[in-house]
């Protein structure tokens, strides 16, 4: 028999599945690895220092760059922690919007994770389908704030405006037929409520799709199940949060166990695992996909019900609206003021979390009563997933690797921050 060599081995910082600038020095016997060292780094933008320059209204856009396939959420915890400090409630409505906006920036995330899993795995079609349900997501970011990604939508006090009452459309382009155009346009007659409603209800059937190409696929199980496993109580150890902790079968959910905004008022559940595997955490992630969508509907109807304010009338935090500036001398100066220097926070440090697609996306905010952070420190729930890579993936293959790094949902501008 040859003899087995031992190897040291770099996985990345150019790799497909790396999912991102991560580079595992990996030190292998044979195909089986021994120890896995994640070297990060590659990507640190400073966001807690920069933070501390700049004053507290033009930090939001940060937050949007941090885990930036889940962009509203990091917005929202920050946003929170500014309001614990004001001492400030927004608007029910706004409140209402942003909790719908969260999930879907869940699905969004999700929809992203299950694709590029898959595609890692080795199952090609799932990365197309999913791609197809976050277009539409994807136009109703852009149909609220004008942007894609990077929303800057919420705002201390409520969010930056009310929901559109129409939808953008298709124009004729030589890239699609006039059949296709009209198809695309069937649903965006109406508002983005109309919008979101329609997508909410053909969702669950796209769901099923996904889960008839995976959930019993003997591929994808040999690939998954069994692999990463993680028990509950060391789950809590590594102080995992989000599906991560509850595919190892504890049911801890910030918006269950400490609610905030809306979520008390609605009506979903918690999915949980049983066994800690890769397999587990695919199917909670999938079914947070339909607790999303139920939570979104809820939304929808409520929204449809009451109108209102959607941010406070405290010019000193919220900007007035454009007609009072061109009209209002003191509005003008509102709003000078307001995007110059911004606002100050009275003193006082807070921490606020968010039950992010990830897991529990905290802000830890300190404040010396002057217009920008005095400190700002991320609680990134995929740095702390990192951080338990190497207890995950010993004894297994090195195929193993890529099904581990994407079971952890992995994003670095949050990694790294």
């Amino acid at each position: 028999m040859p003899e087995i060599q031992n190897f040291t081995l770099n996985f990345g910082p150019q790799h497909p599945a790396a999912h991102g600038v991560l580079r595992l020095v990996l030190e292998m016997d044979g195909e089986v690895i021994e120890r896995a060292d994640p070297h990060i780094g590659l990507l640190h933008r400073a966001t807690e220092k920069l933070a501390e320059s700049k004053p507290y209204n033009q930090n939001i856009g940060y937050m949007d760059r941090l885990d930036y396939v889940s962009m509203m959420c990091n917005e929202h915890a920050y946003v929170l922690a500014m309001e614990k400090l004001l001492g400030i409630e927004p608007p029910i409505r706004a409140q209402y919007i942003r909790v719908m906006f969260d999930e879907i920036t869940r699905i969004l995330n999700h929809l992203m994770w299950l694709g590029t899993h898959g595609l890692d795995i080795g199952a090609m079609t799932v990365f197309l389908y999913c791609f197809r349900e976050r277009e539409d997501l994807m136009d109703c970011y852009e149909a609220v704030s004008g942007t894609r990604m990077h929303a800057t939508y919420y705002r201390p006090g409520g969010v930056y405006r009310d929901l559109p009452d129409n939808m953008p459309q298709y124009q004729a382009s030589k890239w699609r037929s006039e059949k296709e155009i009209k198809r695309l346009n069937n649903d965006r007659q109406d508002s983005l409520l109309d919008f979101i409603e329609a997508f909410t209800g053909r969702f669950p059937g796209r769901v099923d799709e996904y889960e008839t190409l995976l959930t019993d696929n003997r591929i994808w199980k040999q690939r998954t199940v069994g692999i990463g496993v993680v028990s509950p109580e060391r789950a809590l150890q590594l102080g995992f949060s989000g599906a991560m902790l509850r595919g190892s079968g504890f049911e801890w959910d910030l918006r269950k166990k400490q609610p905030y905004e809306a979520y008390d008022q609605l009506d979903f559940d918690i999915p949980v695992g049983v066994n800690g595997d890769c397999y587990d955490r695919y199917l909670v992630r999938v079914e947070e996909m339909r607790q999303s969508n139920r939570i979104i509907k809820q939304c929808v109807d409520w929204l449809r019900a009451n109108p209102g304010p959607v941010e406070l009338e405290d010019h000193k935090l919220v900007p007035p609206r454009r007609e009072e500036m061109k009209e209002d001398m003191e509005s003008l100066i509102h709003h000078f003021k307001l995007f110059t220097e911004g606002f100050c926070i009275p003193e006082g440090e807070t921490y606020a979390a968010v039950e992010a697609p990830k897991g529990e996306f905290g802000i830890y905010l300190i404040s010396d009563g002057a217009n920008k952070p005095y400190r700002l420190k991320i609680r990134a729930p995929g740095f702390v997933h990192l951080s338990s890579f190497d207890e995950m993936i010993r004894g297994h293959m090195l195929a193993d690797v890529v099904a581990i790094i994407g079971t952890q949902d992995i994003v670095f501008g949050e990694v790294d921050r």
